[in-house]
């Protein structure tokens, strides 16, 4: 099979276009024919090596967690799933070697559910890593109907599937993000508010007695806002940054595969309550490149804070000669979105690189099951 892979960590250069045995597909795994793959930002950090402390590398790595695509093989015990059936998922296994950049995948059951029928594999590529770290610190956090939820940076590819989701459940949100955002984030349910120094007093303006839930994406003082705008009693969940748990007694989340969860999204989707927009597509030759739209921006930005870094996600659709925008009527992500502890809000996107609120990288397969690269 054809699949993008890398023999040593480096940068976007260490990508080459090879072929591979098809994978061998274990007892509770399926073969899945890859239709569409999605570039997050935490597939650069892993190619670099950022992550060799915390999961075993067997070279040659295939990057690529987020897949859409058609079971081609079920393993021995596989009754969920059958040869033909369309799918989506969040393929991150125990170490890191068979992703998503591939014609094929084998993918355990646990990673995977059947596709949201309205959405097409490049739509529903760019889904599961930013949908399930939206819905699963809305779960922990214990979001429900009647409450008032103050996500930060929500204009954010993660944000954005937060405010929806919250919505959904009958949450009034109230949204951080830049003014430019604001239209948007009305759009998708949510009073925006903007970043800056008086974003305690703006909040406050709106909610006089506080907010319930605090989700975090991306915010530059975490502590001190929660502590000034939680309710007692209130809950707190972020992905960036660890205070959440430690300091305010919340939840610091690590998104997880979770078939339940991707069935929970694929529902709401079809039900029309969470909209995905994909603004271009990249082919698999050129996931260089979309590669390098990921670190460019955030390289720049590290060190404004310890530990963070930001990027933007944009595609292209037809190759590098003649891109053009493949734009649906709904919408996924910002030209940033946060991802395995990246706050990767619209403050920090380069204006030329970005939509607000319509940017999405995709790797979608074509004729023969060959699929393109992905921002999801």
């Amino acid at each position: 099979m054809r699949a993008i892979a890398y023999s040593k960590y480096g940068h976007s250069d260490v990508l080459e276009l090879v072929d591979l045995p098809v994978p061998k597909v274990g007892p509770d795994s399926v073969l899945v024919a890859v239709r569409a793959a999605s570039v997050n930002p935490v597939d650069w950090k892993v190619r670099e090596g950022y992550l060799d402390g915390l999961m075993d590398t067997t070279f040659p790595v295939v990057p690529g967690w987020d897949v859409a695509g058609v079971v081609e093989r079920v393993g021995l015990d596989t009754p969920e799933l059958s040869v033909g059936d369309e799918v989506y998922g969040y393929v991150r296994k125990d170490w890191m070697h068979g992703g998503t950049f591939a014609q094929y995948v084998a993918a355990p059951v646990r990673t995977l559910a059947r596709k949201p029928a309205t959405l097409s594999f490049e739509e529903a590529a760019a889904v599961p890593l930013a949908g399930l770290t939206a819905f699963q610190t809305i779960e922990r956090a214990g979001v429900r109907e009647g409450q008032t939820v103050l996500v930060h940076a929500a204009a954010g590819g993660v944000g954005q599937f937060a405010v929806q989701i919250a919505a959904a459940r009958g949450a009034r949100v109230i949204g951080t993000a830049s003014a430019r955002n604001h239209e948007h984030l009305s759009a998708l349910g949510a009073q925006p508010v903007a970043y800056g120094a008086g974003l305690v007093d703006d909040v406050r303006a709106l909610a006089p007695d506080g907010v319930d839930v605090v989700l975090d994406y991306g915010t530059d003082d975490l502590v001190g806002t929660t502590r000034a705008l939680l309710r007692p009693g209130g809950s707190v969940a972020s992905i960036v940054d660890a205070k959440a748990r430690d300091e305010l007694g919340g939840h610091y989340v690590w998104v997880r595969p979770s078939t339940p969860d991707l069935e929970a999204l694929a529902a709401l989707i079809d039900a029309g309550q969470v909209r995905v927009d994909v603004a271009e597509v990249f082919d698999l030759a050129d996931a260089a490149a979309a590669h390098e739209a990921e670190p460019v921006a955030a390289r720049a930005r590290q060190g404004r804070r310890p530990g963070l870094t930001r990027r933007v996600r944009v595609a292209a659709r037809g190759g590098r000669r003649g891109w053009r925008r493949t734009c649906s009527a709904v919408a996924l992500g910002a030209a940033s979105v946060t991802v395995h502890g990246d706050p990767l809000d619209d403050r920090d996107a380069r204006p030329a690189a970005r939509r607000p609120g319509r940017d999405a990288r995709v790797l979608a397969g074509r004729d023969g099951h060959e699929p393109v690269a992905v921002a999801g």
